[in-house]
């Protein structure tokens, strides 16, 4: 027996033989417990496309929708899903597609940005004339065509781009005055029954009063529900006294007295009604311009495609308004807004009508109707009694639902904020053209 180091050799052989085959039989215990976990845990399931919805034919583009995406000439790709998830090689186009940005864009230095800023836009000055044309008879003329008018914006010829004769929806805006005397105010009220007839299905309308302030009864409602009637019913006034008041003398109106100064509730107590001998009559209140204006900031908000139309129904009579008539004007001339009037009571009577549109210093303006529906394109019908007032409305709105409609790009500059006058004419004679005299631009044409 041989010794190494006072072990034997056979027995040191003999021990890593052994240990050789745990090691062995370890090793194969391990790859068998490795391959008995890994038998045991599942396979991640493939890619798979998404399922279509129902209905759709095409990938679905944020902002556009669904559709089909046209495959470029190279592209050999048919289903929507590869075409969707493949890269795009054609450049950006402005049809709302969803491409990537290859270029950058411009990068200013610091502090430069604000003047290198620019602002992407179309300079169009679309001019929208509505025109109505009558004859000698005050009849409406049909037939005419776009080689019959010639629109001239200041003292310039406008080449027509746009002539229809569709007939436009009406958002049209009542306004009626409460401060007429009773006999008048009466024959108004019954006639608010036939406004309803007036008006279409298409047709919207809101219903204003006046006498001391503005009041708004409804706002835009549709023109044939059960809502406007009932409105117009609950607008209905008694009117104002017509009696000729009486300031002096043992008649006079103050008959209660205290300590020689009237105690009339109405009036204010002090010499500023007057005294014992002399009663200061209160003045009238037509506050028609801020009657009208109120129901001219409700129109500036309709559609654009709508016809904005202005229905007074008053005597014209203007005092105590903070609104002066120039300032109206203009923002009706603004806002593309038509004011058409029925004109009853004084301003209906014959001649005297024509007369009290004659303004004399520091006085009350007894009819103004006339210079609203003149500055914006609309029409006056004073009527008198109960059924020409009725008949004045279907009229007034029929004018203004069939009109030719005239539009044009204006040769002036959009940075202008001035006047800018409109003439209208048609090459046949005696014919009545009636159109807005002019208008003045808006931030809200350029579009």
């Amino acid at each position: 027996m041989v010794w190494e180091d006072g072990i034997p050799v056979k027995l040191g052989l003999a021990a890593m033989a052994v240990a050789a085959l745990l090691s062995s039989s370890l090793n194969l215990d391990t790859a068998v417990l490795a391959q008995t976990q890994q038998s045991t845990v599942p396979d991640a399931p493939s890619p798979q496309a998404a399922p279509k919805l129902s209905g759709v034919d095409g990938p679905i583009t944020p902002g556009k929708g669904a559709g089909d995406v046209q495959a470029g000439p190279n592209s050999s790709s048919n289903s929507p899903a590869e075409q969707q998830s493949a890269p795009s090689s054609q450049a950006p186009s402005s049809q709302g597609k969803d491409t990537v940005q290859t270029a950058p864009p411009e990068l200013p230095a610091a502090g430069e940005g604000v003047s290198k800023t620019a602002t992407i836009q179309v300079n169009v000055n679309f001019v929208e004339v509505p025109v109505t044309v009558k004859d000698s008879k005050g009849n409406l003329v049909a037939g005419l065509t776009f080689r019959d008018f010639k629109v001239f914006e200041n003292e310039s010829r406008e080449p027509l781009r746009l002539f229809t004769v569709d007939p436009f929806p009406l958002s049209i805006a009542f306004v009626i005055d409460q401060s007429l005397t009773r006999d008048v105010m009466a024959k108004v009220n019954e006639s608010l029954g036939a406004i309803q007839g007036a008006l279409t299905p298409y047709d919207e309308a809101a219903v204003f009063t006046y006498s001391n302030g503005a009041k708004e009864w409804t706002g835009f409602t549709g023109a044939q529900s059960n809502r406007l009637p009932a409105v117009l019913a609950l607008a209905k006034a008694t009117g104002t006294e017509m009696l000729v008041p009486v300031n002096s003398g043992p008649l006079a109106g103050c008959n209660i007295r205290q300590n020689g100064n009237c105690v009339d509730p109405n009036l204010q107590q002090g010499k500023s009604a007057g005294d014992s001998n002399f009663m200061n009559i209160p003045k009238e209140i037509h506050t028609l311009n801020d009657a009208i204006l109120a129901a001219a900031k409700e129109l500036s908000t309709r559609p654009k495609a709508r016809r904005r139309i202005i229905y007074v129904i008053s005597d014209g009579k203007e005092y105590g308004s903070k609104a002066t008539l120039k300032e109206v004007i203009r923002y009706l001339q603004t806002n593309k807004i038509a004011v058409y009037a029925t004109g009853v009571g004084d301003s209906a009577r014959w001649g005297e009508g024509y007369v009290s549109r004659v303004h004399l210093p520091f006085t009350m303006y007894d009819n103004i109707l006339a210079r609203y529906t003149l500055e914006t394109g609309g029409t006056l019908d004073s009527e008198r009694g109960l059924n020409g007032i009725e008949k004045s409305y279907a009229k007034i709105a029929e004018e203004a639902r069939t009109q030719y409609t005239l539009g044009y790009l204006s040769h002036e500059s959009i940075y202008d904020g001035k006047f800018r006058k409109i003439d209208v004419r048609v090459d046949r004679p005696g014919l009545e053209v009636i159109a807005k005299h002019g208008y003045y631009p808006s931030a809200q044409d350029y579009r």
